[in-house]
């Protein structure tokens, strides 16, 4: 039977945050705070569509794509780029119809968001790289590792969509998502002091992090809140809803790594075991007490798997997890 919802983990609750461990909201270093975010900005032409990317670090191995999820922006992977762009050249966009890119002419798709991802790749000449996604960056990552088995050396899916949004009721969902973007997009749009209080700060990102009220009041506005309620949302929402690749999932070749919070209230953790069935040189990772942006909400944890993962020779292998993690069974 077709769910309404991708995932049945509830939201918890405002005073649920006095239990989060204090590794949950950390700041990750070098903190994005003292980057020049602006210096490094830059517009580019793709497939007649104005798209804005962010291109930061070099180094001597392969280049790491980060593409962020449904109603996010570059700055999804805040807490992450400073980190991998100490040792790699680093590449994240916003999507066409979000944050400063234009919405394209031609529609929004899954396989054309891939296009994409594989255009800018090539215009900036960067050969084989990593790509990291989030949600329905996830999804779109997935969609370029099939499409683009030459350009993806590694793959990283975080909280990925592409699975049960699949059977997902979509009626419902792209009602549920349009009011959710109505109301999220107004409210941020007026009041960035909604970010800065801990009460309203839950009540936006409940659905988002496990414990809003703990991740700082700037990272929250910057990261989260500040790109929703573009016009691009309900489209993009829709591709999500109406496009399925899980038949070719095993097309994907290249090592993977599946990053994954036990708490997600948006994708179910079962998911995760999916993805990992499905791809066979794949392992996976379950954060506890952690919510669908695993990359914000435990960055420096997420951080040291995600550079070890990249600096392995050869197929993934399993190995221990951090502290903050679990293997899901």
């Amino acid at each position: 039977m077709a769910r309404v919802f991708a995932s049945s983990a509830p939201p918890t609750t405002p005073w649920g945050a006095k239990r989060a461990d204090s590794d949950y909201g950390a700041t990750a270093q070098p903190s994005w705070r003292e980057v020049d975010w602006q210096r490094h900005l830059h517009q580019t032409d793709i497939h007649g569509t104005t798209v804005t990317y962010v291109d930061i670090g070099s180094g001597e191995s392969e280049p790491v794509v980060f593409v962020h999820g449904l109603g996010g922006q570059w700055q999804n992977w805040l807490e992450n780029m400073p980190r991998a762009a100490r040792e790699r050249r680093v590449i994240a966009s916003d999507l066409p119809g979000f944050g400063r890119s234009e919405i394209p002419r031609d529609g929004i798709t899954i396989s054309k968001y891939a296009r994409c991802v594989e255009a800018l790749c090539q215009q900036l000449d960067v050969g084989p790289v990593a790509v990291v996604g989030n949600s329905m960056g996830g999804f779109v990552s997935s969609e370029v590792a099939i499409r683009y088995p030459e350009r993806v050396e590694r793959l990283v899916l975080v909280s990925a969509a592409g699975i049960s949004s699949a059977n997902v009721s979509r009626a419902p969902a792209l009602l549920a998502g349009r009011i959710a973007a109505a109301v999220t997009g107004y409210t941020a749009a007026r009041h960035r002091q909604f970010a800065k209080r801990p009460v309203t700060r839950h009540a936006a990102l409940a659905l988002v992090a496990r414990h809003p009220s703990r991740l700082a009041p700037d990272l929250a506005w910057e990261a989260l809140i500040k790109g929703v309620g573009k016009p691009a949302f309900y489209d993009a929402l829709r591709a999500n809803l109406t496009y399925d690749f899980r038949d070719r999932l095993p097309d994907i070749g290249c090592p993977t790594l599946i990053v994954w919070g036990e708490e997600d209230s948006v994708i179910s953790v079962r998911d995760a075991n999916a993805y990992e069935r499905l791809i066979s040189d794949s392992r996976k990772i379950v954060m506890k007490d952690t919510g669908h942006v695993p990359m914000l909400e435990r960055a420096p944890a997420f951080n040291e798997v995600l550079m070890e993962f990249l600096a392995e020779a050869g197929p993934a292998e399993a190995k221990e997890p951090v502290e903050g993690e679990s293997q899901a069974a």
